[in-house]
């Protein structure tokens, strides 16, 4: 009897159903456990994973330069795009034909006005900058000498210090010697092969921006394709609610992306510019160069103009002290100019972090991927932040918890049985206050 009632078939439905937490359980412990070899052997194989990594993006290099091109024209696409339709829509009769020859248009107009912009750039800034550098080139010797003349007068007064400036020169000789007769000279082979295969280098960059410019073309031309087959996916691979979730990230993050890009580039030429005109009424020699250099370096957050301000001071120093001293002034006016009026004005709050997070993204980014991770470390630290903050806001409405953080900064508890919020007293913080500095002078006694 006992038997039977064992295999009796609700006993058996019974245990069947009982079996499935454990399942969950265990698939949970087995992804953990997954997840866990997968990121020891990043950390301990990271020299592997690198070199892994640096080849793909190696392989890839034309399709990302597409990608970035087409991301920066896109918004000079659409623009043609609208007033294009409302010219050419009422005058073919069929819609799809007529945003196809629209979407043509526009694409190679936002293409060329890109391309156009570029080779300006080019033709102004590099007849300058080679008249700089020339000029740098030129002048560099005398003004070396100029400055070994003004140290060899203070050494005269002072034959302590010109017995070191001597023996530290004769060491210094002794080195450079050295280095040209045991590393230069029979490596000298080495040094051509590596100039050669620079000039190689040089020609691929060329080629894969070739590229680039075409695979920006298609992605441009085919971008709703691209964007549907995304959504396509995701909607296939999870449930509609946490697909929605997905595609709002996704749409969140080409905001933060979008905006953060284009506007630190506007941004950048707007600072280049503005130092360009200040070194020029101010009569400062390299006025173009210095200029590129800071405006390029300001499209790195918070230390792009110091990091610009460093080889700028040393160009300008050279050729006169005093103006070097100007320079490092100009530098700190223009950066607290950006940092109070322009950069808020174009970028607004675009990415959302405070200045700490600012300054804690550009430096992980940097440090793991240089300039890129510097350039680009405070758009990826933004989209993270924002999706760990939907994750807490998610949990915080589940709770039936506030979501503002100016609630949670003078809280003392959560009350478990109303769930509501409990704050200290202004009276009881007194007496807290109080009571610690008795017991101070209590125990200095």
């Amino acid at each position: 009897m006992e038997n039977k009632e064992n295999n009796s078939p609700e006993l058996k439905k019974k245990s069947h159903w009982n079996i499935r937490p454990y399942m969950a359980i265990a698939l949970t412990a087995f992804l953990v456990i997954t997840l866990s070899i997968i990121f020891f052997f990043l950390i301990y194989r990271y020299n592997g994973f690198a070199a892994g990594w640096r080849k793909l993006t190696v392989i890839l290099q034309p399709i990302i330069i597409g990608i970035v091109i087409a991301y920066l024209i896109n918004p000079i696409m659409m623009f043609f795009e609208k007033y294009l339709l409302r010219w050419i829509e009422p005058k073919i009769q069929k819609k799809d034909k007529a945003k196809k020859l629209c979407r043509s248009l526009a694409t190679f107009g936002a293409l060329a006005v890109f391309i156009m912009i570029i080779a300006i750039l080019l033709i102004l800034l590099i007849p300058q900058l080679a008249e700089s550098i020339q000029g740098l080139v030129v002048t560099l010797p005398g003004e070396v000498q100029e400055l070994i003349d003004k140290v060899n007068g203070i050494l005269k007064n002072d034959s302590e210090i010109a017995d070191m400036f001597e023996n530290t020169l004769l060491h210094a000789t002794d080195y450079l010697r050295n280095w040209a007769m045991n590393d230069l000279l029979p490596k000298s082979n080495q040094y051509l092969t590596s100039i050669t295969s620079g000039l190689i280098s040089i020609f691929k960059v060329l080629l894969n921006i070739v590229v680039g410019l075409i695979v920006s073309v298609y992605l441009l031309f085919s971008k709703e394709t691209f964007i549907g087959q995304f959504k396509k996916l995701t909607y296939a691979l999870f449930k509609p609610k946490r697909a929605n979730i997905i595609i709002e990230t996704a749409r969140k993050s080409n905001e933060i992306f979008g905006g953060f890009i284009s506007g630190k580039i506007l941004d950048s030429t707007i600072i280049g510019i503005i130092c360009y005109i200040v070194l020029l009424i101010m009569k400062m020699p390299y006025a173009v160069l210095v200029s590129v250099i800071v405006g390029v370096t300001n499209v790195i957050p918070f230390f792009g103009p110091f990091i610009g301000a460093v080889p700028g001071f040393i160009i300008i120093v050279l050729a006169n002290p005093l103006q070097g001293l100007y320079f490092l002034i100009v530098i700190f006016i223009l950066q607290q100019v950006d940092g109070n009026i322009i950069g808020p004005t174009i970028l607004g709050d675009s990415t959302g972090l405070s200045p700490f997070w600012v300054v804690f993204a550009i430096m992980v980014g940097g440090g793991l991927f240089g300039f890129a991770g510097m350039l680009l470390g405070v758009p990826v630290f933004a989209v993270i932040y924002y999706i760990i903050q939907r994750v807490i806001y998610h949990f915080l409405r589940k709770k039936k918890l506030p979501e503002a953080t100016e609630q949670y900064i003078e809280l003392d508890k959560v009350d478990t049985r109303t769930n509501e919020l409990c704050y200290f007293q202004k009276e009881e913080i007194d007496v807290k206050k109080e009571d610690q500095t008795e017991e101070n002078t209590e125990n200095k006694n």
